[in-house]
């Protein structure tokens, strides 16, 4: 049985630190220490770490980096990446680091190496999309594919739709690669509205090919396919499956040729790195595939081997914490300076708060701390004209990544220069603030009078002392966007062992699906079928009228 980690001497020794900092603002910080920049930051290939706008002093990355010991975290790394069974209530090793793993040592989960079978599905990747790209895979009507449409949903649509946007640079202008994941008829209609049947192929993206959404979404799918090319259409030449369910791939009418495998230890949202990733593969090409999985293994490697003072994915987590559990932060922003990953934020929404929002610990008690934050972002330059208002002069504490990309692959103008002055801007005005002097010197010199500047100086403060960390990339290619996406895995993982917490289930999504099925028959008409509450019949009810009125 865990032990109860707020109850460790490593726990209450930061509850009293954390008193000790409440009044101290950053501003002076950085006034004290000419060196904060190269103290807290940390360097890694192609990739900087700037941690130096936080609330945190050498004392706070000590005593977090003791808790971490504490927690075990080393311990449970090494039991991961030895493809021990973690995920204790569905008896699952956790090994989506395996899927980019680039070594040539054995991988075992219960005494079983799965490298070959990793490395079997990427060559039959290879084979596959080189025939796709090169034009020599032809539909039905023996034409090449032009069109590529991802049927999937949680972490079958999030991951590769991000990936495939965030390298735009490196895909091929003779392939569209299109994704579906909405049960809602309009995400699928007007995703095929102007393409053609004749070169389109569906990707069809179901661990267990049962997902509801996506099975769906893949029967209109091959019916808008057979209604415009006929019926006898080898529909096999338009379908293909990632799936460890390979019957029912056929029976829908894939070839099993065509099937593509991954295994109970692949997460849904750690998928992209295995066949889920074929989309993307067929956007970007194998090559660019594969230079994402060394990223990643890089990052791995990182993780596993540094230092915890230098240690890019311990170093988030310990601010997470930090601010979850002793600085009262329900929140955290992410926002890419970049808009290839506009993206980004959806995906680590699943990441961090499917992962870690958990209110019991891995032995079924009652967690004692808070766990995961709610996680937002939009792209920066478009995050400061919506919800930036919050972070600058709101009532939460809300810490902020900030992502920027040193070189642009779309240089257009000065925008680039315009696009890193806001991202620098955003850390040094969230970090400093404007006092009330300042506000009040600044109105007095625009020429204001006492009683105007008294009435507006309020509104125009800024507290400042919001923590943001900065992570630059040197460019966004497919090595350093691996690195990225396993960067924020290991952080989430860091945090669910400081908490106690199972992060690679999901029971918390099961609830509405296992009630929605209850309801489908009663929604459908059916006459026998009974409704849970008054509140949901007055709701039928509503629809009912409102479908029978045609008007």
């Amino acid at each position: 049985m865990a032990d109860d980690i707020t109850r460790t001497p490593e726990w209450r020794a930061l509850e009293a630190h954390s008193r000790e900092l409440r009044a101290l603002h950053m501003r002076d910080l950085f006034a004290e220490d000419h060196e904060r920049f190269e103290r807290f930051s940390i360097r890694f290939g192609e990739m900087l770490l700037d941690y130096s706008k936080n609330r945190v002093v050498p004392q706070t990355m000590a005593l977090l980096r003791a808790l971490a010991r504490a927690a075990g975290v080393e311990q449970w790394t090494q039991r991961m990446f030895a493809g021990e069974i973690i995920n204790t209530t569905e008896q699952r090793a956790v090994l989506h680091t395996a899927l980019r793993d680039r070594d040539a040592t054995a991988v075992r989960v219960q005494g079983v190496d799965v490298m070959p079978a990793v490395r079997d599905t990427l060559a039959g990747m290879r084979r596959f999309t080189d025939a796709v790209r090169g034009g020599a895979w032809l539909g039905a009507s023996g034409r090449p594919v032009t069109s590529v449409v991802n049927i999937g949903i949680g972490g079958s649509d999030l991951g590769p739709a991000m990936v495939t946007d965030a390298l735009v640079a490196e895909a091929a202008s003779s392939l569209d690669v299109r994704f579906v994941s909405n049960v809602d008829g309009a995400h699928l209609a007007t995703t095929l509205a102007d393409l053609d049947p004749a070169t389109t192929l569906f990707v069809i993206v179901s661990k267990t090919f049962t997902t509801q959404e996506t099975l769906a979404n893949a029967h209109s799918a091959r019916t808008w396919l057979v209604q415009r090319l006929g019926q006898g259409t080898d529909v096999s030449r338009h379908f293909v499956a990632v799936t460890s369910e390979t019957d029912r791939a056929r029976a829908f009418g894939v070839d099993a040729a065509n099937v593509f495998e991954f295994w109970d230890w692949v997460g849904g949202r750690y998928s992209l790195w295995s066949a889920v990733g074929l989309s993307v593969a067929l956007a970007v090409g194998m090559d660019a595939f594969e230079a994402l999985l060394d990223g990643g293994h890089a990052m791995d490697r990182h993780f596993l081997e540094a230092d915890f003072e230098c240690n890019m994915p311990v170093t988030l987590a310990l601010l997470g914490v930090w601010y979850s559990n002793f600085l009262g932060a329900d929140a955290h922003a992410v926002i890419p300076y970049d808009q290839r990953l506009r993206r980004l934020p959806a995906f680590l929404q699943q990441l961090d708060m499917e992962s870690n929002g958990k209110r019991v610990d891995r032995d079924g008690r009652a967690v004692s701390c808070g766990t995961g934050p709610v996680v937002f972002g939009e792209p920066g330059t478009n995050a400061q004209h919506a919800f930036f208002q919050l972070l600058h002069q709101g009532t939460r504490l809300v810490p902020a990544d900030l992502i920027g990309i040193a070189h642009t692959d779309f240089p257009l103008g000065d925008q680039h220069v315009m696009l890193v002055a806001n991202f620098l801007a955003q850390g040094v005005a969230l970090m400093r603030g404007k006092t009330i002097e300042e506000v009040t010197a600044e109105l007095t010199r625009a020429g204001l009078g006492a009683e105007e500047v008294a009435r507006l100086a309020p509104h125009r403060c800024y507290p400042g002392n919001h923590p943001t960390n900065a992570i630059v990339l040197r460019r966004l290619d497919p090595r350093n966007l691996g690195a990225l996406i396993a960067l924020y895995e290991h952080k989430v993982f860091v945090q669910g062992v400081i908490w106690g917490i199972n992060s690679f289930d999901q029971w918390g999504v099961e609830l509405g699906k296992q009630i929605a099925g209850t309801l489908l028959p009663a929604v459908a008409g059916e006459p026998t079928a009974v409704l849970s509450d008054g509140a949901v019949r007055g709701l039928l009810g509503q629809f009912r009228a409102w479908w029978s009125d045609q008007s």
